[in-house]
């Protein structure tokens, strides 16, 4: 490589390679301006500081929080709950797995799924579980969700 038609050696090369990258990289950043942003950035509907969606998980963690966890793992995004017995219903137990897929707010970022079993003459035996449940958890979920990014924007 020649500057001027003179020849430079190696060592001056990557100097100067390295003096233009880091002089680059400061008029970037002056460009990069104060704290102008707008309002909405500060809730941004993809926020991946723990892997998924931070408002999809914490909404699911409270959506689900009168039944006992017994798998929680925030950087894959699945909660998988122990079987929960209402106390009113004591013959009738439901555990519910929930897993975020996406980094996005969004419904198709959700996926729940719940098993039922009922007790029969002492043993547990698989039930059907209305598909109408698994939607409202879902709904219950998607609203705590959007409800938490509102009022991290205002």
């Amino acid at each position: 490589m020649t500057f001027f038609n003179a020849p430079v050696p190696l060592m001056a090369r990557r100097t100067v390679g390295a003096a233009f990258a880091a002089a680059s990289c400061l008029a970037l950043a002056a460009c990069a301006g104060g704290n102008d942003r707008p309002e909405a950035d500060l809730a941004a509907s993809q926020v991946t500081q723990i892997g998924v969606n931070s408002y999809l998980w914490r909404a699911s963690l409270e959506t689900l929080a009168f039944m006992p966890l017994t798998q929680a793992d925030s950087a894959g995004g699945v909660i998988v709950t122990d079987w929960y017995a209402n106390p009113e219903q004591p013959d009738e137990r439901v555990k519910v797995s929930v897993l975020i897929l996406d980094q996005d707010l969004r419904a198709d970022a959700l996926r729940v799924a719940a098993s039922r079993q009922v007790n029969q003459n002492g043993s547990w035996v698989e039930a059907p579980v209305q598909a109408a449940t698994v939607q409202r958890l879902e709904d219950i979920i998607l609203t705590k969700a959007r409800d938490l990014r509102r009022s991290a924007i205002g």
